[in-house]
């Protein structure tokens, strides 16, 4: 890179507004963040800072987790039933436990991804509750 040109920077559309379709572009963009938004070098498959931030010993996961329940408090702040949200806990902490054990909790980081499974469980609310925050992609 010469003097120049300009560093490139990652475009990332994250909304402050406090309604339902802010708060899930902004859980939609913290999931691709921990899970999606890194490759392993030399294959296509994704994986994100939760699996890479995991690699630093107890630290690290503890790190990710505090990443995680980002998504569980922004589901609390949608006004999700507590059974959603105890599901939402259980499953970062699974992700979290499990995933403090050396070389095969990396694993277990990438193939369980509790930020997905989260997302989909909020994603599933907001298309119950607020139909209006739908994406269509295609």
């Amino acid at each position: 890179m010469d003097a120049t040109s300009k560093p490139r920077r990652l475009k990332i559309d994250f909304p402050l507004g406090n309604d339902p379709a802010s708060i899930r572009r902004r859980v939609e963009v913290m999931e691709g963040l921990l899970e999606r938004s890194l490759t392993v070098p030399g294959t296509r498959f994704p994986v994100g800072l939760d699996a890479a931030i995991g690699l630093m010993p107890v630290v690290g996961d503890f790190v990710a987790a505090a990443l995680g329940a980002y998504i569980v408090w922004e589901g609390r702040n949608l006004g999700m039933t507590k059974w959603q949200l105890y599901r939402m806990g259980g499953n970062l902490a699974v992700d979290t436990v499990i995933g403090a054990i050396p070389l095969v909790g990396d694993a277990f980081d990438v193939a369980f991804r509790s930020n997905r499974k989260n997302l989909r469980i909020i994603r599933k609310h907001l298309d119950r509750h607020h139909p209006e925050t739908r994406v269509v992609e295609g």
